[in-house]
């Protein structure tokens, strides 16, 4: 046992079933015989629904870049600002552009040309760029992610064309897509992704609770990391998704129970707001030496969204306007419809944007019964860093949690993180809490 653990740990059985489907996924975007188009969050689901189609996003592979290869990154993002593009623009979007001006990838193969592009819609700012430098540069088919949304008290007469149209939205892009590609869509097949995401995201939502009322943590944030875009942006078949995320449920479920943890020396556990550093990751080995646990962030548990604290310290699930579970879906329209969602007020769904940027992360740490909070201060993709000093003040006063900050580029680019100084940051904070290492 390592000095001063207090709680056993064991290898997570799921990891070989995790890496099993990751490298099926990796196979199939690997075919050259398929189309291959950039796309959004929803193109992403029912890109699934054609015979030979890959609809790639820029999030996990500008990650990916990052963390399996500094130098061959540094070289993308090069390539990418001498065409004009400065570091304010998003790390893995100048990894994914650099990579295709140059004309391979990380393990030398010829990068995959778009063959059409399907932007983001903005919830990050720079979203709707995404899809520029691949447009042009071929130049291909865009179709825009042009998602209506409004803010405050819900609407219903409102709410009515804003739906109409961001269903309409997906339903021009998949009719077109087979009218150009010549590929027919599956509507059978998007009906079971739907159904089999409903169910995914209970055991996801399991997940968080389980993390967030027992101590120890029985799962941490670099091991959720590992798994999390399984079923949501490497797709693999909806039913060996749904059997995965139940694995995963379930062991968690039984560590939870039996005081399996983690970390076997946790005694602080500490909360982010957005994406690591890809390339640093050592940082969170880093804080396990003083027996600290990250338990989680915002943008890896997305779901706790859907989770509400209450005033006496309860967790459960947050009524969200959907539709219900029994809802028929006969035809294409139907599909898309229940998977686009009945409310119109945010991408969401259901949140004010105030919530989101400001008063989220105060139920989240509530919800994780975290200590304190370590915020990233993006460079770039500024979006992802508004109100961040609000939300550091709203954690220390309503909840008195320990805060600070570092500051980079972005995860997927390295340039601006000054390491050292990062890890003298993460001893200044924890000896100030009266932390010393249990081990170095």
């Amino acid at each position: 046992m390592k000095e001063g653990q207090v709680w056993e740990t064991r290898p997570l059985e799921f990891w070989a079933k995790a890496k099993e489907l990751r490298a099926s996924w990796q196979a199939s975007a690997g075919d050259e015989a398929r189309v291959v188009g950039q796309g959004s969050t929803y193109s992403v689901d029912w890109a699934e629904c054609f015979p030979a189609l890959n609809v790639v996003e820029d999030n996990p592979g500008g990650s990916m870049i990052q963390a399996k290869d500094s130098p061959f990154a540094r070289k993308c993002r090069l390539a990418s600002e001498i065409r004009g593009w400065g570091r304010e623009i998003c790390g893995y979007t100048n990894n994914l552009w650099g990579s295709m001006f140059l004309g391979y990838e990380q393990d030398g193969r010829p990068f995959p040309l778009r063959q059409f592009v399907i932007p983001m819609g903005a919830e990050c700012d720079q979203h709707t760029k995404r899809g520029q430098q691949c447009r042009d540069f071929s130049p291909v088919p865009q179709w825009m992610e042009d998602h209506c949304i409004y803010f405050g008290e819900d609407d219903p007469e409102r709410d009515v064309p804003i739906i109409e149209h961001n269903d309409y939205c997906q339903l021009r892009q998949i009719n077109d897509i087979e009218r150009i590609f010549g590929q027919k869509f599956n509507d059978e097949k998007l009906s079971d992704m739907i159904k089999a995401s409903e169910i995914i995201v209970e055991y996801a939502r399991d997940i968080q609770v389980l993390i967030g009322t027992t101590k120890p943590a029985p799962l941490s944030a670099k091991d959720l990391y590992s798994v999390y875009t399984i079923g949501h942006l490497t797709k693999v078949d909806p039913q060996e998704t749904v059997n995965f995320w139940k694995m995963v449920r379930d062991e968690v479920e039984w560590r939870a129970k039996n005081h399996i943890a983690a970390l076997g020396t946790e005694r602080f556990r500490w909360i982010e707001a957005h994406p690591p550093s890809w390339h640093f990751l050592k940082y969170y080995r880093y804080m396990e030496k003083y027996g600290a646990v990250c338990v989680g962030s915002q943008y890896l548990q997305q779901n706790c969204e859907l989770l509400e604290y209450k005033p006496d310290g309860g967790i459960d699930r947050r009524a969200a306007p959907k539709y219900p579970a029994d809802t028929p879906i006969k035809t294409r329209e139907d599909a898309i419809r229940v998977m686009v969602g009945p409310d119109a007020r945010t991408p969401r769904a259901w949140k004010s944007d105030e919530y989101i940027r400001r008063d989220s992360i105060v139920e989240f740490a509530k919800i994780m019964q975290a200590d304190g909070a370590l915020l990233p201060l993006w460079r770039s993709g500024v979006g992802c860093t508004l109100t961040r000093k609000e939300q550091a003040m709203r954690l220390r006063n309503e909840l008195g949690l320990s805060v600070i900050y570092y500051e980079g580029s972005q995860p997927g680019d390295r340039t601006d993180l000054d390491e050292l100084r990062f890890l003298d940051h993460l001893d200044t904070w924890m000896e100030s809490l009266g932390f010393e290492k249990l081990e170095d």
